[in-house]
C-alpha cells in the first residue's frame, strides 16, 4: 500500500474514504445475500408445512359422504398416503434438501465477506494509528503543502467532500456497521443450525421473521453510512 511516513490529514482521509467505499461495496454483497437466505428459509418452511399437512378429517359427516360416494382405488391410495399425492411428497422434501444446501453455502459466502470487513477494518486501524505516529509538525507542514497546491474541479470536489468527513468518521461508521453485520451474520448462523424436520411451526415463522426483520441491524445507521458516499 505504500508508505504513509508524512501523511497529511487529507491524504490519511483520502485513503480512509477509499477503504471505507470497499467497505461499504462488501456489506451491500452481505445484503444481497440476506435476500437470498430469506427466500431459502421461506422456502424451508413451506416444504416442511406442506408434508405436515394434517390428513382430511374422517370424522366430519361431509367428507365421509364425498368419500364414500368415490369409493375408488385412487380415492384409497390417496387417504392411506395421508392425503399428500407422492409426487408432491417428493419434490417438497427434495424442496427441504435444496434450501438447506443452499442455507449452508449462504453461511459460507457470508462468513467470506464477514472475514473481508474484518480485514478492511484491519487496513484502517493500521492506517489511523501509523499517521497518528507521525509528528504533528511532519502533518501540519504537509496540510499546509497540499492547501497552498493548485487542485483540479475533480479534485476540488473530492476535497470539498472530505473536508465534512474525517477518517475518524468513516473509522467509526466502519466500526459500527461490521459490529451490526457481523451479529447480524451469527443470528443467521444459529438459526440454520437449529433447522430440522423436528422445527416447529412456530419455530420456523419465528427464524423467518428475524431473518426479515434484522433487528441487530440499525437501519438509520446504514443509511447514515451511504450518505457519506457522494453520488458519482
Amino acid at each position: 500500500m505504500g508508505s504513509e511516513e508524512g501523511m497529511s490529514d487529507l491524504d490519511l482521509d483520502e485513503k480512509v474514504f477509499k477503504i471505507f467505499k470497499d467497505f461499504m461495496a462488501r456489506v451491500t454483497k452481505f445484503e444481497e445475500l440476506v435476500a437470498v437466505g430469506s427466500r431459502l428459509l421461506a422456502g424451508f418452511q413451506q416444504g416442511l408445512e406442506f408434508l405436515r399437512r394434517p390428513p382430511i378429517d374422517n370424522t366430519s359427516m361431509f367428507v365421509k359422504h364425498i368419500i364414500n360416494a368415490n369409493q375408488t382405488k385412487r380415492i384409497q391410495l390417496y387417504l392411506e398416503a395421508g392425503c399428500i399425492n407422492i409426487d408432491d411428497r417428493l419434490q417438497n422434501v427434495s424442496k427441504l434438501d435444496t434450501c438447506q444446501l443452499g442455507l449452508l453455502d449462504h453461511l459460507s459466502k457470508g462468513r467470506s465477506i464477514i472475514n473481508q470487513l474484518e480485514f478492511l477494518m484491519e487496513d484502517v486501524t493500521s492506517a489511523m494509528q501509523t499517521a497518528k505516529g507521525n509528528s504533528s509538525s511532519s502533518r501540519d507542514e504537509s496540510t499546509e503543502m497540499n492547501e497552498q497546491a493548485p487542485t483540479s474541479d475533480e479534485e476540488g470536489n473530492g476535497s470539498s467532500h472530505l473536508k465534512k468527513h474525517r477518517a475518524t468518521d468513516f473509522a467509526i461508521l466502519m466500526g459500527i456497521t461490521y459490529s451490526m453485520v457481523k451479529q447480524d451474520y451469527m443470528m443467521q448462523e444459529r438459526i440454520v443450525s437449529s433447522l430440522s424436520p423436528k422445527s416447529s411451526s412456530g419455530e420456523l415463522e419465528s427464524y423467518c421473521l428475524m431473518w426479515s426483520l434484522r433487528p441487530l441491524v440499525n437501519d438509520e445507521i446504514m443509511h447514515q453510512a451511504w450518505k457519506l458516499i457522494p453520488p458519482t
